[in-house]
C-alpha cells in the first residue's frame, strides 16, 4: 500500500494539485504522513509503513461526515481540531479489511467526498471471495472448484477443516 501510494504521490503534476498523504497506521489510526515519495519507496529490501512516516505519533486526521463538507481535520490530544482544507478527491490506494472492502468507501459516500476506484458493493462484494465467485458465476463466468472454510470452522474442528480441504486437494488436486 505504502509503494503504491507514493508511486501515485510522484505521478501526481504538483503545479496542479495539492497532495495530502493520509496513512493509516497498524493500530487503525488515520495519520498525516510524509509528503515524499521517495520515503515511500522499497530501499535496502526494506518495504515502508506508515507507522514510521507518520508526521506525529498521537495526532489523528479525521474526515468530516458532515454532508458536503468535505473537511479534513487535524487534532493532537488536549487540542481543538484544525482544518487542513477540503478534499477535492481521495485516491484510496490501499489493501485489505477497512480499505479495499467498502468500508473506507462507504465512509466517503457518507461525507460526500469523490473518490477513484471500485464504489462500496463492487469493493466489498470483490473482498470476499466466495461471494465474487457467485456473482461471476451468476453471470455463467467460468469459476474453478473452490472450498470456503470459515474462521469459526477452523477455530471450532481444526482437524475436521483440514480434512475437508485435503480431501477437496485430493479431488481437485494441488496447488489449491
Amino acid at each position: 500500500s505504502v509503494v503504491t501510494a507514493g508511486a501515485v504521490m510522484k505521478a501526481i503534476d504538483r503545479t496542479k494539485y495539492d497532495v495530502l498523504p493520509i496513512g493509516i497506521t497498524t493500530d487503525g489510526r488515520w495519520a498525516l504522513t510524509a509528503d515524499d515519495p521517495e520515503r515511500m519507496a522499497i530501499t535496502d529490501r526494506k518495504v515502508p509503513d506508515v507507522d514510521r512516516l507518520t508526521e506525529s505519533a498521537e495526532g489523528n486526521v479525521v474526515l468530516s461526515v458532515d454532508p458536503g463538507s468535505r473537511e479534513v481535520l487535524y487534532s493532537e490530544p488536549g487540542s481543538v481540531p484544525k482544518a487542513l482544507g477540503e478534499v477535492d478527491v481521495v485516491f484510496p490506494v490501499l489493501h485489505g479489511p477497512y480499505g479495499e472492502d467498502g468500508t473506507l468507501q462507504g465512509l466517503l459516500e457518507l461525507s460526500g467526498v469523490p473518490y477513484v476506484g471500485a464504489g462500496v458493493l463492487a469493493s466489498a462484494v470483490g473482498q470476499d471471495k466466495e461471494y465474487m465467485k457467485r456473482v461471476f458465476r451468476s453471470f455463467g463466468l467460468p469459476v474453478g472448484p473452490y472450498e470456503v472454510v470459515r474462521p469459526r470452522e477452523w477455530d471450532n474442528d481444526p482437524a475436521a477443516a483440514r480434512k475437508r480441504i485435503v480431501d477437496f486437494a485430493g479431488e481437485h488436486g494441488w496447488p489449491l
